[in-house]
């Protein structure tokens, strides 16, 4: 019965969200390409390139998530070099990503709609010897028909925001007997551990990890050093500080170009780099900085071939390169912390040794945020203000601004080896 008001309510759900789907997709982008795949649908190529070897499926939703499930078919093949992966992802810059990153091996596609229709189909073309969903990746028709077909089912990297818990108490029956189903459901921390096996999770089912987000931080040397020449050819000062908004939200934005202006007042040497998260905004993030009348460059404008007068501002409006412009900044604020929840990852910057300043609403993070603050290995504020109070104090004392990117940076190298561990138990 609970199976049966889930598919009913399911499409009546999902009827009522399109609109807001489809506006994302006009703004996004890239959204329409296969979408077909969305509801089950696969070209000849495709299906062609999948059945050719038997395939671990491995489902990421987004970037973040993208990234995780890379590292873990590296490590999970460097153990068992004979696997081929299956990898889907839900959102354009996730696909974008992983199309850039993804092993020839390996096949790339959308995530199909949970209805038990196409979770079938896309079941019959995929048959996979085993399916890995990454982080909170949990859909009820996908787990119960991949079970009753005998695949083993597991969950990594696995967490769950207070939001899910709330929502997922109200559907404790179904969710219960979804997560009985997984096996290991391996968590971030404590507190994800204790909420999953609230909705239900078996409790001997769960394990804690810790973040694989840790091994999931690598630098790029190349990307580096194209951010550096960017910045050369920009003509910034070599004693140039410069205050980077990394993964920024709506409203983020202003607040940054306001403080720059003000700061910049007695710190003359200040530049400042805005890299929001999303860049189908970029239209209203160059009308935030033209208001405050601030030049700037746009790095998908930008070639370097012509001489450019200094601006105010670097303006990242391209997908995948925020880690390489992390090496070159000073001070760092992570995005959708101060006026939108949940935050944005805090660790790839935090690789790069740099001070790093977050707001008051990282959610997401609950197994990652202790661990720094314990260290005092970045700043978290509560608010504009002490934002302001944050980088000003900062700006004027490098050997604090210093040591806080050296205890960043140590923080990182400590919490490695996640990874490794979660192939290990994982088995073959």
């Amino acid at each position: 019965m609970l199976w049966i008001i889930y598919n009913l309510l399911f499409p009546v759900v999902f009827l009522f969200m399109l609109p807001k789907f489809l506006s994302r997709m006009m703004r996004r982008g890239g959204y329409f390409q296969h979408f077909e795949q969305r509801i089950g649908h696969f070209g000849h190529n495709t299906k062609t390139q999948i059945r050719e070897h038997r395939r671990v499926w491995v489902h990421a939703v987004s970037v973040g998530e993208i990234y995780v499930a890379l590292r873990f078919m590296k490590a999970y093949r460097e153990v068992h070099p004979e696997t081929f992966f299956a990898l889907s992802t839900t959102t354009s810059t996730g696909h974008a990503i992983a199309r850039k990153e993804l092993d020839p091996r390996d096949v790339l596609f959308y995530f199909p709609v949970d209805l038990p229709i196409v979770i079938k189909k896309v079941l019959r073309i995929v048959d996979p010897i085993r399916l890995i969903l990454i982080e909170g990746e949990i859909w009820p028709n996908l787990i119960r028909l991949a079970d009753k077909q005998g695949i083993s089912i597991s969950l990594i990297n696995g967490r769950m925001s207070e939001r899910s818990y709330k929502n997922y108490r109200k559907l404790r029956p179904l969710m219960a007997d979804v997560l009985r189903r997984i096996h290991p459901i391996c968590v971030q921390g404590d507190i994800d551990a204790g909420r999953l096996i609230g909705v239900g999770a078996p409790a001997d089912s769960v394990r804690v990890m810790g973040t694989v987000k840790f091994d999931v931080a690598e630098r790029n040397p190349v990307g580096e050093k194209i951010a550096e020449n960017i910045m050369r050819q920009l003509n910034i000062p070599a004693d140039a500080i410069v205050l980077l908004g990394g993964s920024t939200w709506p409203g983020e934005e202003a607040v940054l170009c306001d403080l720059y202006k003000k700061l910049r007042v007695e710190h003359k040497n200040l530049f400042l780099i805005i890299v929001p998260r999303h860049v189908e905004r970029a239209d209203e993030v160059v009308h935030c900085m033209e208001e405050r009348s601030l030049s700037f460059v746009r790095r998908s404008q930008f070639d370097g071939s012509d001489e450019t007068e200094t601006p105010d501002v670097l303006f990242i409006d391209t997908t995948g390169e925020l880690r390489n412009f992390y090496s070159v900044a000073d001070i760092i604020f992570v995005g959708k912390s101060l006026l939108e929840h949940g935050g944005q990852n805090p660790i790839e910057s935090a690789m790069c040794g740099k001070a790093v300043v977050v707001g008051p609403n990282m959610e997401n993070f609950p197994a990652v945020m202790p661990v720094f603050l314990e260290k005092n290995a970045l700043i978290q504020v509560e608010n504009i203000p002490a934002l302001e109070t944050a980088i000003a104090n900062l700006l004027a004392d490098e050997p604090t601004r210093a040591a806080l990117g050296e205890r960043a940076a140590q923080v990182v190298d400590e919490n490695r080896g996640m990874i490794q561990k979660t192939v290990q138990l994982l088995g073959g």
